[in-house]
Formats: structure tokens, sequence, C-alpha cells
């Protein structure tokens, strides 16, 4: 049967050019005629954008960095696609008209955009877990207020997004988020203490960008999934279980109060929980790898150590603080990890940074906008300066 208009599903990509944009893409491209792509917004990366936008035929592509409208205008000439670059650019994209928007701009960057596709009203692909964290209390009352759908992309919120399918909430007794382990699962505090970028950036079963990888070596990531998944689902934090699950095929477990464990499977491949959302509520098939239990042979769990990755605790006790305490370890955390990627700090003092910048700025209120934007510039401020001192 052929396709009506009305078949066709309006979507924008925000941060087209990073990770999980680029595999978005990739879904979009092996769907031809399902949808139709209003906006694709990146960052610096005018190659990739330029031919991100004539693959999918883009109505306009958008730069962030306002320094590249001339090469990214250059690259698109002739092609009808429209241009813009910059914040203000960033935003009026993300206001466009669509039915689904995924939302993958990374870090606090990403605040801005997601808010003005949340109030569309429509579904929005969540994989800026970030901008979820440091300002939890905005974004739930802007996708209350719209009526819209927040569909989880991250692994773990998308597995248990799809293990609640019955919607029956009620009768959860706990959930339980996965972790890899990272490339450190095993390593001890010397070799963690003089690991290089290098080393924590090799993450031993899924390819992600750079601070994301970094934040798995951490275990900040998972500590930042757990304050997503407790604003996601209204979840108090003791209700949020992690184990480390090194073959990465079970992504999150949901246990109910009669006993039953629904839990997702699937290959470490973000193209699943991606499709997932871009499809929902229905199905799309995709060409990630099947998984092969029978080949795989075992699954193995383990708790979490928090003496070795605090980041994990640091962020459970500014989910029971509340508040501004996770946009300040949020921002925090950012600014840590890039000082750890320029060589100014070690592994060991991305973590160290957080909880400093945590005891020096203390309680604080995050409810509007606004308190929000101080509290993250006030935290990225005294990071810089605990990260400044500590290269000295």
């Amino acid at each position: 049967m052929a396709m009506t208009t009305s078949d066709v599903k309006t979507v924008s990509i925000l941060g087209s050019t990073g990770s999980v944009g680029t595999q978005t893409v990739d879904l979009l491209a092996q769907a031809p005629g399902r949808y139709r792509v209003r906006a694709l917004v990146g960052g610096r990366n005018v190659a990739v954008l330029a031919e991100q936008a004539r693959l999918l035929g883009a109505e306009i592509a958008v730069i962030a960095d306002a320094a590249q409208a001339g090469a990214l205008t250059a690259a698109l000439a002739g092609t009808g696609i429209q241009v813009a670059a910059g914040d203000a650019a960033v935003c009026a994209a993300a206001a466009l008209p669509v039915d689904w928007t995924m939302a993958a701009i990374t870090g606090a960057a990403g605040l801005a955009p997601t808010l003005a596709a949340i109030k569309l009203g429509k579904s929005v692909a969540l994989a800026n877990k970030e901008a979820l964290v440091c300002a939890g209390e905005v974004m739930l009352a802007a996708v209350r207020d719209a009526g819209a759908t927040l569909l989880p992309v991250d692994s773990e919120h998308n597995a248990i997004f799809q293990s609640l399918a019955d919607n029956n909430h009620a009768a959860v007794e706990k959930i339980i988020l996965t972790a890899s382990g990272g490339p450190f699962r095993t390593a001890g505090a010397n070799e963690m203490g003089l690991a290089t970028p290098e080393a924590a950036l090799r993450h031993p079963v899924w390819s992600m960008g750079a601070k994301i990888s970094i934040d798995s070596a951490t275990m900040m990531n998972k500590g930042l999934e757990v304050i997503e998944a407790a604003r996601l689902f209204a979840l108090d934090e003791s209700r949020i279980e992690v184990l480390v699950h090194p073959q990465s095929v079970i992504h999150g477990m949901v246990c109910y109060q009669d006993g039953s464990v629904v839990a997702q499977l699937g290959s470490p491949d973000m193209r699943i929980p991606i499709a997932h959302t871009l499809a929902w509520p229905a199905r799309m098939s995709t060409t990630s790898p099947r998984l092969d239990l029978a080949k795989l042979g075992r699954l193995d769990f383990f708790p979490p150590e928090p003496e070795r990755f605090p980041a994990l605790k640091l962020a459970r006790e500014a989910l029971r603080a509340g508040g501004g305490a996770p946009t300040i370890l949020n921002a925090a955390n950012e600014v840590a990890v890039a000082a750890f990627l320029d060589r100014r700090i070690g592994f060991l003092d991305i973590a160290t940074t957080a909880a400093r910048v945590l005891d020096a700025l203390g309680p604080a209120r995050a409810d509007t906008l606004e308190a929000v934007t101080e509290l993250d510039r006030a935290a990225r401020a005294s990071a810089e300066g605990f990260a400044a001192a500590r290269a000295a």
C-alpha cells in the first residue's frame, strides 16, 4: 500500500553530527519515504552536517558555531536547503513544528533547544541526559504544560521504558540499571590515577562520543542516569539499583511486587533504542546485530564499587539533596571532564573536582530556567578554579 502524506512523520535532529545524531541519520536513510526531515542541527562539523542535509533532503541545516556560517552556506550552495548559524538559530530550528525531535546536543548546551522542542507538545527522544539532570523541575513542568511525550534514548532508560509497557507503575518495586563498568572495571587506584585520556576513551563495549565515554569510565554516567531515571519514572533514589554487567546485553530491568522481573535485552548498539523511539509506538526494522545468547554463553553481574568509583555515590547524594545539587554536579563534571581531556587534571581529579564544587556552593534552588542558568554558570566557574589550582 502506498504511503500518504499523513503517514509520513516529520522529524528534526538536534545534535545530528554527534554519535547519537549520526546513527539517527543512518536509520532515517534506511527508511526512505517514511520520514520528512525539517531541521538538522550540528555543532562545528560543517562537512558532516552538509552531507547529512543533502542525504536526507533537510529543509534547514543549522550550525551552532556562528563562525562556520559561511562554510556551511558554501557547502550547501545550489541545494535549496536553508542555512542558519548561532545559538538563536539552533533554538529556532528546535521550535519548528515536527512530530518527533531527537534531542542529542551534549551537555547543558542542549537545555534551551530541548525545551523549545518540548513546547511543541509532540514526541521528544531524549538523548541529552544532562538537560534532565541539571533542569529536571523545569523540564518536567514544561512536559506537563505542553502535553509532550519524552521517549528515553539512553539504552538503560529505554530498556526500563520498554519493560514498563503495561504502564502498571503502581506495581513496581524497583528498577535496575546496568553498567558495563567501563575500561577501568578491574583497574586499581594506581592505574586509574595514571590513566591517560586515550586509555579512558577506550570503552570495551560501546562506541560513544568523548564526553560520555569519560563519564562511563568514571561511572558518573551511571550516576547521572540514576538522577534521570528518578525523574523520568517518578521513583525515589532508593528504588533505583545499579549492577555492573560487562556483556552489556541486559540494559535494564523492572522488578515488580509479585516477584516478576521484566528485562529488555539487545546487542550493544545505540541504533536499537534510537529506532524504538523513532518508530514508537510502532517498531521499525534495523540492521543492528541480532543477539545470540547461545553464542554468548553467560551473563555476569556485580555490585558497583563506590570506593573506586565515587562519582556514582556523589550523584546519589546530589539526588537526595535535591534542589540545585544535580545542576551543580552536572556542570562541575562537564568542566572536569574537559580539563582531563586537555590533560590539565588527572582521571581521579574528575570526581574530586565535582565533590569540591558541591561542597563549595552548598544548597541552591533550580526551579526556574534563570536559576538553573545562573547556578550552572557559578558551578562551572568554581570547577574551573579547582581545575586550575590542581594543574598549577
